[in-house]
Formats: structure tokens, sequence, C-alpha cells
């Protein structure tokens, strides 16, 4: 068994101090928030992101970064615009510990994705990602999960994998870190467009036909900064793309059907009240875009209608009339 610091009481966060004290693991919960704490060891749950749900006394929860000391894993399970900070704070405490990153998104401010900014803010070698199809609430019931850690550091991805596997999750290991670090990133751009053909009251055709042209999408862009095109066929890529863009867990998907219906984007975010990834990752992987000469017109026409004031039904218009192509022109496949 070891001992795991989860850094974030998120929703996600919170999930993974469930799961991994259900696996036997000693377990530290730390928020930035002393309210939250506060709130977390009244009810003895997170009323806020994962209601309902049980959390184990045994659970050390602290507002205090410092007792993430002398933990074998770190988990970074904050929100992906305050992975720097919450990186610079934990520094000091790191000790040699496997740094573990959930969230699925880019910084802000440089567009890097979240692992080279927990590099450049620790100086770490031991760094690996987790991702694939995973909603929180599922991995808190205990729902068979199967995900991937990636890392560039193999006996990181190794450790990952034999710490969090269990009856219930299955981890397969990857080297290609660019791949599924963007694939995570990526799919919750689709994942806004779909839930907006839902409010938008568009039909299986439309969704389906979304869903594979952005993966299309994502593999561009993924393969262009370095990734590898089976990475995107995998869970970081499809399996992650099929869950965000089906299920009401989603909050990209639910931004989007709040959208859809007629709300401004802005709002649409707020009302969500937690983390929209997506809307943040339009503007990034637009502009990636066009810095690596890459088409992306799904992700286009979203960055439209989330900054530019378009209407759904302008945008839908402009990728339904584009040039006629051949399917495999282009091809992330081959």
């Amino acid at each position: 068994m070891a001992k795991i610091a989860i850094l974030g009481s998120g929703g996600f966060g919170t999930a993974l101090a469930v799961m991994t004290r259900r696996q036997g693991h000693t377990v530290t919960l730390w928020s930035a928030f002393q309210k939250e704490v506060d709130e977390i060891l009244l009810h003895g749950e997170n009323r806020r992101y994962l209601p309902g749900m049980p959390i184990d006394p045994s659970i050390r929860i602290t507002s205090d970064i410092s007792e993430s000391k002398n933990h074998e894993m770190i988990i970074f399970a904050v929100p992906s615009f305050a992975v720097r900070e919450t990186a610079k704070k934990a520094v000091e405490y790191i000790d040699g510990a496997i740094l573990t990153n959930v969230a699925k998104g880019f910084d802000a401010q440089t567009s890097e994705r979240l692992s080279q900014v927990i590099e450049q803010e620790t100086g770490s070698e031991k760094i690996a990602i987790l991702s694939g199809p995973c909603h929180a609430v599922e991995i808190a019931r205990a729902v068979p999960t199967t995900v991937v850690a990636a890392s560039d550091n193999k006996t990181a991805s190794l450790y990952v994998q034999n710490i969090l596997s269990s009856n219930v999750m299955r981890i397969y290991i990857n080297n290609d870190v660019i791949g599924v670090e963007v694939g995570g990133a990526l799919k919750n751009i689709i994942a806004l467009c779909a839930g907006i053909c839902d409010g938008f009251n568009l039909g299986d055709n439309t969704k389906a036909a979304l869903m594979t042209r952005g993966m299309t999408e994502i593999a561009r862009l993924g393969t262009a900064m370095g990734g590898h095109k089976e990475t995107f066929a995998g869970l970081a890529g499809m399996g992650d793309l099929i869950v965000t863009c089906t299920s009401m867990h989603s909050r990209n998907r639910r931004a989007g059907i709040l959208i859809g219906q007629g709300v401004a984007p802005d709002q649409a975010v707020k009302q969500i009240g937690a983390t929209v990834e997506g809307y943040g990752s339009t503007r990034i992987a637009y502009e990636l875009a066009q810095k690596n000469d890459i088409q992306m017109p799904i992700t286009e026409q979203l960055h439209k209608i989330l900054y530019e004031g378009a209407k759904v039904q302008d945008a839908l218009n402009n990728l339904m009339c584009r040039a006629s192509k051949d399917e495999r022109e282009v091809s992330w496949i081959e």
C-alpha cells in the first residue's frame, strides 16, 4: 500500500480519494479553500461536487499543502488553470514522489501541456498523466473503468499502473504523453459541440458526424504536435471522446446544451457551476491550429460561437457547405 496525496478536492479529486482509500492506501486530500475542507468534514461528503458519496473518515482532509510531504504519489486534481500555481506551492514537499496529473486542458497563459507546466515548476522527471473515459461519480461508485497512464518515464507509468489498478480500475500504460494530453484536452471541445447539437435539437446523424470528424481534428493537431496517431484510437482519444460527448455527467456537454438552447456562452459556463475545460481549450486549440497550419473547421466554428457571437445555425451552415472533399484527404489513420 502507498501514501497518496491528492491536490484538489473537486469532483474528480474527491472521487480519487474515495477510490484510493477503498484500495487500502493512506490518503490525504488537499483543498486550497479552508471553507471547502470544513464543509466536507462537517457533512462527511463533498456535497457540492459529489453529493451522496460518503468519504471515509480515515482520509486526511486539509488546506495545508505541506501535509503532502512524505507521500509516494502526489496527484494533481485541480483545474488546468490552477496547475501551475499548485505545483509552485507543492514543490518543496515532493521529495521524489511520483507526480500524476488528471486535469485535462492547457495552460491558459502559455498554451503548454500540463505535464510541461508541472515539470517546469517542480523539476521532476517522474511525471505521469492519467487519462481516459472516467467520470468522477462513476469512479467513486466503483463502476468498472479503464484508463491509460502515460509518461516519458516508464518507471512512473508502471508505478501508477501497479498502485492504482484494481478489480474495478484497469490501467494501460503508454509512452505517448503528447497524444494522451492533447486527446484529453481537445475532446472537451467536441463535447461542447455535442451538447450544442442536443440543445439545438439536432439528431443522431449530426452527432455521429460531429464526433467522427471531431476525432479527425483532434488527431490532426495532436500528430502535428508530436503525438502518435495510434493514441487517438485508444482510451485517451476515441474512448474519452465517446464518454464526454454522450454523458450528462459531462460538464462540457451540459454547457453545450445550454448554448444550443440560446444561453450566452459565458452564462452557460457560469450556470454549470464548475470548470468547463472546453471553453478555454477552444481558444487555445484554435490558436495552435493556426500556428501549425492545421485545418480544424469544427473548432473554428465553435470559436466563433464562444468568442465572436456567431449563431449556431450560421456555424452549422458554414460546416455543411464547405467545399466537398475526399474523406481520406489528410487522414490521420494512415
